[in-house]
């Protein structure tokens, strides 16, 4: 008998569950909240990195089945091996992270990316994003190595062209504020007032993380002040509908992903103008309205560091500050540095570039500069594709890799603030997929993957992890749904 299974969401989460699900006879409606023009979730505003182990260049070729000889010959991919994955996920949670979940995560990465690639999702290395080129070869660096045709909208397209391809239905303008069933047993949804009735149901409906009022009660005062990088319609209600229901709540629910996001962006993601995270701080220094700097810029590559960078610029003082290069660091830059209205400053002195920074202590700056130029061990060479060991000496805060005068002209200013891009705690699941009650029963009929699992990410978030994960456990959850 064919199974119904109702997915709430569209983003990448939930729509490899519902390819999953339909792929296996499945018949599965999609219920989206945002309307057409802006579906897919979070994941449409990402730029599309994935994370996932690999072996080498030829595991990178079955990813990528159109990578050239050239392109092979000119690159160095480099390895990201399983130990390597578990490992930054329990470095970069504390050690807090399901060992379980991530060890799911961990060893169906790769599987799950070329099942992603045979239902027509285009993989490409990402050239501009995660590569330096190091004496005229491409050296990719952090462990993340390709990206999707398109970036994040390009992927949740091709998503929706094969799940509509398998017959699923996908329902616009349809908010899911309550389960049907018990602590014990889901039977279907409330959407816009109807119930619906189902086999299974597949919660994807991301975080809180656009929920003005959940961030403050949950991480803290101050938070209401930021931006929203993605989706506005992730506000939580779907995880309240489930802990309604006696789901467990499970994860970092004081803890988020927040990134250094372009002063001069809107309140909430524009899928106009994406990229105005300003990620690529390592390659200059940071500061804030005292002219000083607040942390180490080259404590480690930036997918490891940049996930906590919009908390660090909200406890400064205005909540913003500015990240400045020279020529130098400026020409190393991706286009993420380049998008309409970004809060952007130009001179052709220090001194100049100072009078533009509205706000900021001018001859703080200027020491801050002096001192930080003046600190530096130029006696190691800089190498932006590894952690180089070209730091500073005796500064009060170190910059411990890719430590470079800011001397050459013309100066550059991103002023920067808070954006938020996704909260971590959510929904218990188990290594299947399924919802947990509070007295650590799998719920059945009810399954959940994306952003508002919990348990994945505390503290710091490995980039690209993300999707990977909402892909990993959505496709498990479409199975094992389909199969109620």
């Amino acid at each position: 008998m064919m199974s119904n299974v109702l997915v709430v969401g569209a983003g990448n989460a939930a729509l490899c569950a519902a390819i999953s699900a339909a792929e296996r006879g499945a018949r599965v409606s999609v219920l989206e909240r945002a309307p057409r023009e802006a579906r897919g979730g979070n994941s449409a505003f990402t730029g599309g990195c994935f994370r996932t182990v690999y072996n080498g260049v030829d595991d990178i070729q079955q990813l990528v089945p159109d990578l050239t000889e050239a392109e092979r010959d000119s690159s160095d991919f480099g390895t990201y091996d399983a130990a390597k994955f578990y490992l930054d996920l329990c470095e970069l949670s504390g050690y807090r992270a399901d060992p379980i979940l991530i060890d799911i995560l961990v060893e169906q990465s790769l599987p799950t990316l070329l099942w992603m690639r045979d239902h027509g999702v285009r993989f490409l290395p990402s050239y501009g994003r995660q590569s330096f080129k190091v004496d005229g070869r491409n050296i990719f660096w952090g462990g993340l190595t390709v990206e999707t045709a398109g970036g994040g909208l390009g992927l949740v397209d091709s998503l929706f062209r094969r799940a509509e391809a398998l017959g699923v239905a996908i329902h616009y303008d349809s908010k899911v504020d309550q389960l049907l069933g018990d602590r014990h047993q889901v039977t279907g949804v409330v959407a816009n007032g109807a119930e619906l009735e189902a086999d299974a149901v597949i919660l994807a409906a991301g975080g809180f993380h656009a929920n003005t009022e959940w961030r403050v009660r949950y991480l803290g005062p101050g938070w209401d002040l930021a931006k929203v990088r993605g989706s506005r319609y992730n506000t939580g209600n779907v995880i309240q509908a489930a802990l309604n229901l006696g789901a467990r709540s499970h994860g970092n629910w004081s803890g988020c992903h927040s990134v250094f996001f372009d002063a001069g962006a809107d309140d909430f993601g524009n899928i106009a103008i994406l990229n105005q995270q300003k990620n690529y701080f390592t390659l200059g220094i940071v500061v804030n309205r005292d002219g000083r700097r607040f942390f180490d810029e080259g404590s480690d590559f930036r997918n490891y560091t940049y996930s906590k960078m919009g908390a660090a610029i909200l406890s400064q003082p205005g909540g913003t500050g500015w990240q400045v290069f020279d020529a130098q660091g400026a020409a190393l830059l991706p286009d993420e540095y380049r998008v309409p209205r970004a809060a952007r400053f130009e001179a052709d002195t220090l001194e100049g570039l100072a009078a533009k920074m509205e706000g900021i202590s001018r001859a703080q700056f200027l020491s801050t500069v002096a001192e930080f130029n003046r600190s530096i061990n130029a006696d190691v060479p800089f190498n932006p594709a590894i952690k180089d060991g070209r730091g500073t000496q005796g500064l009060a805060i170190a910059k411990s890799n890719w430590a470079r005068t800011i001397s050459e002209p013309p100066f550059v200013a991103y002023q920067v603030n808070c954006g938020i891009t996704l909260t971590y705690g959510g929904l218990a699941i188990d290594a299947d997929a399924r919802v947990q009650n509070e007295e650590g029963e799998a719920i059945r009929g009810l399954y959940a993957a994306g952003e508002l699992v919990g348990g994945l990410y505390y503290d710091r978030y490995p980039g690209g992890a993300g999707l990977t994960s909402g892909s990993v456990f959505g496709r498990i959850a479409g199975a094992n749904a389909a199969s109620c």
